[in-house]
């Protein structure tokens, strides 16, 4: 118990630098985006960052997990991490190199051929973050969640700061600016900022890594690698994958729906999905913390009744995250300009589908401990398939809702399948259908709160956390969910 509140703590700070930043990055600059960019031009940002994910899957190719199976032994940490970064920065120059001298049919091949910019600055920003994996990994190894948290929130901060000079204050002082900033500042250049921000962003990240990387004697160990890499493979292929489940949907729409309103509905649908989104940050912020603990807790006798026991209370509380976006819709929708919230009826299948996947990330940690990550492979590519199939199928006849009803089958998929294998080769009795009344409620009150016809806002917050109230005081008569967590004020 007290290792699962060390773990709640971690994730809690480990939330400064990803729900922090994330919700600044996701609220501030979507907020900004979608009430001074076009749905086309916000189209272009959500097109390419979701190729920016896909990218960042195959450039970091499941180094930071072959990190943490790597380093447990003392003797072996600084070798292993001399290595992984050597390796990274090798792939990431290669990356960016590659780009730059090719840029032509590169640029062409996203359908930007006459943005040839905007593909510089996005893979170099690619390369950047890719290369900075390891040395964000090494701050989870070594429990500095603080400092990680420090550097990701300011590495929003100057983003954001970036993004409203240069989109916001630039044009208003531009015509009675001096000729310098009228030679290097182009107002017209819009979407384009976006990229310079976050290249700025990204740099001055690498800049505060820097005293972490440089401290370390640099030797490539060639045994080590090829562990490395013959571990952490499959993870790359499970990992893209993964990202097509996640990504597919932006990319794929604009050629679907077709070059005239593609971008614009790429732009509506990407406005809704973010608010969605902030579901897997919270999941994304609980990761960072759990890997490198399911790795340490392996070592322990009753690893698997902390798995579970960690499992039940995740989905609880991410059901509660569930609640609180969904129920206050009417309030969270103004993140999202007025042109775009008619996409705000995803947010509730999307979130859904990203606690689908926050599930399949507990679970994922029986393959990860036993070196059987092949079964990554499979397992994603089948929720993959599912993607395209029902995407290819289903966005003609029912657009963006059809991408959203995929995300859900696919993960839900993976669940069953992950089950299934792991059935045989590390079995934990996560007891999943106790939690079954945890959705069935959690869903139900969604479902009201969506089909019901408030009188005015106010009847609609008070009945909403009301809501909210029953099941926390469901959670606590069945789970003892208060009691676990505060009962001695660890938290």
């Amino acid at each position: 118990m007290e290792e699962v509140r060390k773990l709640a703590g971690q994730t809690l700070i480990y939330g400064f630098g990803t729900i922090v930043p994330r919700f600044l990055n996701y609220g501030i600059l979507t907020f900004f985006y979608t009430r001074v960019f076009s749905q086309a031009e916000y189209g272009v940002v959500t097109e390419l960052y979701a190729w920016m994910v896909l990218l960042l899957v195959v450039l970091t190719y499941g180094m930071e997990t072959g990190f943490f199976r790597f380093s447990q032994n003392k003797e072996d940490y600084d070798k292993v991490y001399s290595t992984a970064i050597i390796s990274l920065f090798i792939t990431s120059f290669l990356f960016v190199s590659l780009t730059f001298i090719f840029i032509k049919p590169v640029s062409a091949l996203l359908n930007y051929r006459n943005y040839h910019d905007y593909i510089r600055m996005f893979a170099a920003i690619i390369a950047i973050d890719a290369f900075c994996a390891i040395p964000f990994a090494k701050l989870r190894k070594e429990n500095k969640p603080i400092i990680f948290s420090f550097i990701k929130i300011m590495n929003v901060i100057i983003t954001i700061a970036a993004v409203l000079f240069l989109l916001e204050i630039a044009p208003s002082i531009y015509n009675n600016s001096p000729e310098w900033f009228k030679n290097i500042y182009d107002p017209e250049y819009g979407v384009g900022y976006v990229f310079l921000a976050n290249l700025i962003g990204s740099t001055v990240t690498l800049l505060m890594l820097l005293p972490y990387i440089i401290k370390i004697k640099f030797t490539f160990y060639k045994n080590i690698w090829l562990k490395m890499m013959n571990y952490s493979f499959p993870l790359l292929i499970a990992g893209l994958s993964g990202s097509i489940n996640d990504t597919l949907d932006k990319v794929i729409l604009r050629r679907m729906v077709g070059e005239e309103t593609g971008l614009q509905t790429v732009g509506v649908y990407g406005a809704g999905y973010k608010i969605a989104v902030l579901m897997a940050l919270f999941i994304q912020m609980f990761r960072f913390a759990a890997e490198p603990f399911f790795f340490e807790r392996a070592k322990h006798d009753n690893a698997k009744e902390t798995y579970a026991f960690i499992m039940k209370y995740f989905v609880i509380i991410m059901l509660l995250i569930y609640l609180g976006i969904n129920l206050y819709i009417s309030g969270i929708q103004f993140i999202v300009g007025a042109n775009f919230r008619e996409a705000i009826v995803v947010v509730p299948i999307v979130s859904m589908a990203y606690l689908f996947y926050g599930i399949y990330v507990n679970h994922s940690i029986w393959y990860k401990l036993n070196d059987l990550t092949r079964f990554g492979i499979y397992i994603t590519l089948i929720g993959a398939a599912i993607t395209v199939v029902i995407n290819v199928l289903l966005i003609p006849v029912y657009g963006y809702m059809a991408s959203a009803w995929a995300h859900v089958a696919s993960y839900g998929s993976m669940i069953v399948i992950s089950f299934i294998f792991a059935e045989k080769r590390y079995k934990v009795h996560y007891e999943m259908n106790k939690l079954l009344p945890y959705f069935l409620l959690a869903i139900g009150m969604v479902i009201f709160g969506t089909l019901h016809n408030y009188r005015n806002l106010l009847n609609e917050i008070v009945i909403n956390t009301i809501f909210i109230g029953l099941f926390i005081a469901y959670a606590q008569y069945q789970d003892k969910l208060i009691t676990v967590f505060f009962r001695r004020g660890d938290l």
